[in-house]
């Protein structure tokens, strides 16, 4: 169980044709989220869109960044009481400089829901790091207590799971 009560982890991932990593089965993203889930016993809702399945990486980024230039509000499946949850982990890859915008229509969705609670976004990446995606949760979200944020080359997740632990201890995990 989570250090302050009861966690869950709203992640996006893209599977598929990956910068640095190639095709892959499971998105780097979830690997993290996953990795969170194991250490610390928090729950998990994945935003899931199918509008990117399939895409190269070229057209990929190309849509991303038209998508973000629009501020288009791409539809996902399912939703989450976050209620429930005193802690909420937001993670996701970077895609021109910060989360895609399928996140920003679950940000949108639940911009009050997450009032007095702890806020703590993560990504994966190729270079940007945390880029804007803490100002934005910042943004998307006031009221939240939003921590400082993690970031992790997509290219690591896989043998870098003692990263995502050693960050999880500086947050009292």
């Amino acid at each position: 169980m989570a250090k302050d009560g009861k966690a869950i982890v709203v992640f996006f991932s893209h599977a598929g044709d990956n910068y640095a990593v190639g095709n892959i089965e499971v998105g780097n993203t979830k690997i993290v989220a996953d990795y969170i889930t194991e250490l610390i016993g928090a729950e998990q809702f994945e935003i899931v869109t199918h509008k990117y399945d399939g895409m190269a990486y070229t057209p990929l980024i190309e849509l991303a960044k038209e998508e973000t230039r629009k501020g288009e509000l791409p539809a996902y499946e399912g939703d989450v009481d976050l209620s429930q949850y005193d802690t909420v982990f937001i993670g996701g890859p970077v895609w021109w400089g910060t989360y895609p915008q399928v996140m920003f229509t679950f940000f949108k969705k639940h911009a009050n829901d997450l009032k007095g609670k702890t806020v703590i976004p993560f990504t994966t990446h190729e270079g940007s790091g945390l880029a804007n995606c803490v100002e934005d949760v910042k943004e998307a979200f006031p009221g939240a207590n939003v921590t400082k944020g993690f970031s992790i080359y997509g290219h690591e997740v896989r043998t870098e799971k003692a990263k995502v632990e050693k960050w999880l201890k500086t947050l009292g995990y």
